[in-house]
């Protein structure tokens, strides 16, 4: 059964007092399948936020964001970009790894729509808490739970949005989207264009 995230956040939130119930949350059924809640981590306030979909194997079983194959393409990126990623909270749309058994290995499966509302108000907790100037919504999951289910990627990455959310908000595809390109050339054009959606958001710091 899924429900709402709302019920378990604490009063007066601070990160360690959210990290700490959503240890605990059991608002949708992932928390089954799950290895443990995977909060966001970094400074706060920060000027960069940056919101994936959800952990991979690997920050499953680290407990961390963006610890994997896809964190390593971020800190090339964002390294490429210009941003500090000391500087910068990461976090993702749901909190829990939902995956699919194939041999041994565990593969990464979509969280449905009602996975990513159950656990919409983690993120929305998380914004008010860290209160970025700059919020980059990476894939089509975290831009569709926090800008609304009909946003396209593709069709909007690379460029500022209206949005309340905060003083300056874009969309780009997740870093797992370079490592799933079949040739090089290929890997090497979606990394470019992810440096180049990503120094639009390096445009703006330190104003």
């Amino acid at each position: 059964m899924t429900e709402s995230a709302a019920a378990y956040l604490p009063e007066r939130p601070t990160l360690p007092r959210l990290r700490e119930a959503a240890a605990g949350c059991r608002a949708c059924p992932l928390w089954q399948t799950g290895t443990q809640t995977v909060f966001g981590e970094g400074r706060t306030p920060a000027e960069v936020m940056l919101v994936g979909e959800q952990p991979g194997d690997q920050e499953d079983k680290q407990g961390r964001p963006f610890v994997g194959p896809a964190g390593r393409v971020l800190d090339e990126v964002l390294e490429l970009a210009g941003v500090e990623r000391g500087g910068v909270y990461l976090t993702n749309a749901v909190k829990h790894f939902k995956w699919e058994a194939r041999g041994k290995r565990r593969i990464h499966a979509k969280p449905t729509w009602s996975e990513q509302m159950a656990c919409k108000p983690w993120l929305e907790a998380e914004l008010e808490v860290v209160r970025p100037r700059v919020l980059v919504c990476l894939g089509a999951t975290a831009a569709q739970s926090l800008l609304g289910k009909q946003f396209r990627v593709t069709k909007e990455r690379g460029r500022w949005l209206e949005s309340d959310l905060a003083e300056y908000v874009t969309a780009t595809i997740h870093p797992s989207a370079v490592l799933r390109q079949r040739d090089s050339d290929s890997r090497r054009r979606e990394l470019a264009g992810l440096v180049a959606d990503l120094k639009l958001a390096a445009s703006v710091l330190g104003e």
